[in-house]
């Protein structure tokens, strides 16, 4: 196993890993990957604060639909 890594590490340019959107980008996955979890992260956050919001919304107004 180690042959592919020093080969990888000797060739990066031919490691699958380094391609984003079929475009060589040397440490272009890693930089994807932080970026996509950055924005789970924030949008887990954004979901939370609107059910906050609407539980909010249903206890001043129980009679109306707000589905």
């Amino acid at each position: 196993m180690g042959e592919m890594y020093d080969y990888f590490e000797d060739f990066p340019e031919e490691n699958p890993a380094n391609y984003v959107n079929g475009v060589y980008e040397l440490g272009g996955a890693a930089r994807v990957a932080r970026a996509t979890e950055e924005q789970e992260k924030a949008n887990a956050e954004l979901r939370a604060k609107l059910e906050r919001v609407v539980a909010e919304a249903r206890k001043k107004a129980p009679s109306e639909d707000l589905d």
